[in-house]
């Protein structure tokens, strides 16, 4: 078998020493997880090709990989044994910027650094994720369609994604949306002005879809392109704080409805700390300064009549936050709103931001309703009380997702793996609130581990169709298999 992959991928891009292979067992997952065979590293899609091709023939697990560090989900590590992990953190090239269009390709392997380093140069930006980590890869991100800080420039639930080269799971390869009624070779559509913007089709089908949100069980994506935004020439995060989370629900959606804001997200006091301490200390100390609840809006000026635009919007935004009673801001309790966005912009290198104040964490995410935040929020702590888990370290993020349509509500329950019999509890608990969530209608789209069976169970038909689907595109089901349906 080693032989065979070195045929592929070269002599050096085939890794089977034990300490490497343990490192992509490690993951803040509590599913049973099984150590690599192999680790494979292509640099090249017509390498990823061959492998998918190899492992139908021979009937391997395949598991994509394309960010380093700390594995936060357990989508990305084995749920089987006797897998070969593909990791593309190698495929790491920005295969073009284009200004007009406001698009880039990238790789699987390109980061969140080296991407907002690029663009920095051609005075753009890309909507990130909430302070990913150093490794994180931008394409994966978008992939499992992690909530964007700014909510009013998504078009479609999973911008900026637009097109992407994938092979399929039974070996084909092909691109889709606009790219696909192009020659398959990137610098000849560039060349005949095609800039991959249109995410639609093939024909009659979004095939970009079934890669979103699928933990990599479908295909193996090469390259991607992404839309972007011009960068802001003046920019304020203001903050404004409450007492309970009632009191900025209503602002939020008139916020959301106005399309005033760039950035629009909530914080607790638990959260906040979490972000923007340095050590458990601090966080402690932070806790206790930092209000119960913050609600950070951000407000842009761009190129054309910048400070006109951008005097414009934060007025408005002040006066619709003082008719909800809400005082907006530049700072609250010693922290600028400033300060906050480059924190929440960033990324974190070093120890996971999230595991600084006790050193690991679990999180429950879903989709949800402005209106039921709530409710959600009473039955989580009701439920940690019931397993003696402080309450007040319970972090709460809530962002507004495609132009508001839908809520993404994240719980974050930081905890000591070292500590006397703290895992199985924790384990416990965050299956009870997984369950309590999902009874009172919240939406796992992003169905990682226990939640796929809680999920798709709800649904006979489409766990059906997409079993269904997974048959046509991997027949073999050799992509991550222990995931989603299969």
């Amino acid at each position: 078998m080693k032989n065979s992959l070195q045929a592929i991928c070269g002599q050096a891009g085939v890794i089977d020493d034990p300490r490497v292979l343990a490192s992509y067992k490690e993951a803040h997952s509590f599913d049973l997880l099984f150590e690599p065979r192999f680790i494979v590293k292509p640099e090249n899609a017509g390498q990823v090709e061959a492998l998918v091709k190899w492992a139908n023939k021979t009937t391997t697990p395949l598991i994509p990989v394309s960010s380093t560090g700390v594995k936060l989900r357990g989508d990305s590590v084995p749920g089987v044994p006797e897998s070969i992990v593909v990791d593309l953190s190698g495929m790491n090239t920005i295969l073009n910027v284009n200004r007009q269009q406001r698009m880039v390709v990238v790789e699987p392997g390109v980061t969140y650094d080296a991407l907002n380093g690029e663009l920095a140069k051609y005075n753009m930006v890309i909507a990130g994720s909430l302070k990913p980590k150093a490794g994180q890869s931008v394409l994966t991100d978008v992939l499992e369609a992690v909530p964007r800080l700014n909510p009013m420039i998504q078009w479609s639930f999973f911008d900026p994604l637009r097109c992407v080269e994938v092979t399929w799971g039974d070996g084909t390869r092909m691109y889709t949306g606009e790219a696909a009624g192009g020659p398959m070779d990137l610098k000849t559509q560039w060349e005949k002005q095609m800039w991959q913007v249109q995410y639609m089709g093939p024909w009659m089908l979004d095939y970009y879809r079934l890669l979103t949100q699928a933990q990599g069980s479908m295909g193996i994506v090469t390259w991607a392109s992404l839309k972007t935004a011009v960068k802001p020439l003046i920019h304020q995060l203001y903050l404004a704080e409450a007492r309970d989370l009632g009191q900025l629900t209503d602002f939020v959606r008139q916020a959301v409805w106005t399309r005033f804001p760039d950035e629009l997200f909530i914080l607790n006091g638990s959260q906040l700390a979490n972000i923007v301490g340095q050590t458990p200390d601090e966080i402690s100390k932070l806790k206790e300064s930092f209000p119960p609840w913050i609600v950070a809006v951000g407000a842009a000026g761009r190129e054309l009549v910048p400070e006109l635009r951008f005097k414009a919007r934060s007025e408005d935004l002040m006066d619709i936050a003082q008719s909800f009673g809400l005082d907006l801001r530049e700072g609250i309790a010693n922290l600028s709103g400033n300060s906050l966005y480059k924190e929440v912009t960033g990324t974190c290198a070093g120890v996971y931001w999230k595991d600084i104040y006790a050193g690991s964490h679990q999180n429950v995410f879903f989709l949800t309703q402005l209106d039921k935040a709530s409710c959600f929020l009473g039955a989580v702590r009701e439920i940690a009380l019931r397993y003696r888990y402080p309450v007040e370290d319970i972090g709460v993020y809530i962002q507004p997702r495609h132009l508001g349509s839908s809520y993404h509500m994240e719980f974050t329950f930081p905890y000591d793996p070292a500590g006397p019999g703290q895992t199985a509890r924790i384990q416990e608990m965050v299956k009870a609130v997984s369950f309590s969530v999902s009874e009172l209608g919240g939406y796992f789209s992003r169905p990682y581990g226990q939640w796929a069976k809680i999920q798709l169970n709800k649904d006979a038909r489409t766990l059906s169709a997409l079993k269904k689907l997974q048959g046509i595109f991997d027949p073999n089901h050799i992509m991550n298999p222990g995931k989603l349906a299969v």
